[in-house]
């Protein structure tokens, strides 16, 4: 609970004196209570506003961009472009194309029959799918320079509804996904897909992929990633292989924190999708620096994050 002290938001010296309150003193840390020595003192700038270039932090804006992510809208990165989330700064190009890859295999192995896919391969084709439409929406909405960002919106609705119709495997089912397989081997050579998907209303998170298929595909990367910090040797050997399953994480922990996703208004659990996230951005900085003590503590963290999520939330 955040307790209201001095003028509320808005307020005005004048309604403090009008409501009989005192506005609150600013405080100040008290000097030290002996001069600095010589050495001490080198450490600090005299005029600080005479040397430090640049202008000051909009603290304001800063704090606005904050609220609105507790809102819904993904909140701007510092140094984001305006009005936008700074994807880069959870998920890189490379990871996004090499996801798109490996989901294509379990598609390609999920439709190989009907008899194969009607048996049971209609589940592994809607979350592959499902995880397929969400790296195209990331791309839509990437700031950086990926590949097939100019068929990415049209890609991700599409794959979006096919990941929702395979739910069920029936005929019905297994054409939308032989058709939409192809589109996705179109993407691959550098074509487009054949189809055009409809879209009636505006973009919306939760119409990517529902959260079970996205809980599958989380629970794949954290076993992966446990996998490949439970020895030293086995890390330095897979790097990139964590990267692409930590990066996919933090991708996910954004995204399910979404208006209209599903429990995206519950602050306990925007709160593990938070800590699962930021554990996840951790285990990839520590990995770019090879510092394996930091990258197991990191997948650790993440581990606890699922876990205490699953343990109040698992259906």
């Amino acid at each position: 609970m955040i307790l209201a002290v001095g003028l509320a938001v808005g307020a005005t010296p004048g309604d403090a004196a009008q409501s009989g309150r005192r506005p609150r003193e600013r405080q100040r840390a008290k000097p030290p209570a002996k001069a600095w020595d010589k050495t001490s003192k080198s450490a600090f700038f005299d005029d600080a506003f005479a040397t430090l270039d640049g202008e000051r932090p909009d603290f304001a804006a800063a704090s606005a961009a904050r609220a609105a992510g507790r809102n819904g809208a993904p909140a701007a990165a510092a140094g984001g472009e305006e009005g936008g989330f700074r994807w880069s700064t959870l998920v890189s190009p490379d990871t996004l194309t090499d996801e798109v890859k490996e989901q294509r295999k379990i598609v390609i192995a999920s439709i190989a029959s009907a008899s194969e896919f009607k048996g049971g391969g209609y589940d592994k084709a809607r979350e592959a799918f499902s995880a397929i439409a969400l790296v195209y929406g990331v791309i839509a909405a990437h700031d950086g320079d990926v590949r097939w960002k100019k068929d990415a919106e049209n890609a991700r609705d599409l794959f979006a509804r096919v990941g929702f119709n395979c739910k069920v495997g029936t005929d019905g089912s297994f054409a939308e996904a032989k058709a939409r397989a192809a589109d996705l081997d179109a993407l691959l050579d550098g074509g487009a897909p054949a189809k055009k998907a409809d879209r009636e209303e505006d973009f919306a998170w939760s119409q990517v992929a529902a959260r079970p298929a996205l809980m599958s595909r989380l629970e794949v990367a954290e076993q992966t990633a446990g996998g490949i910090v439970a020895s030293k040797a086995d890390f330095e050997k897979q790097v990139d292989a964590l990267l692409r399953e930590v990066e996919i994480v933090a991708a996910i922990g954004e995204v399910i924190q979404q208006k209209d996703f599903e429990y995206h208004d519950d602050d306990t659990y925007r709160a593990y999708a938070a800590a699962m996230r930021e554990a996840a951005v951790r285990a990839r900085d520590a990995a770019r620096k090879s510092d394996y003590d930091a990258v197991r503590s990191a997948v650790g963290d993440l581990k606890k994050s699922c876990d205490a999520c699953h343990g109040d939330y698992r259906s």
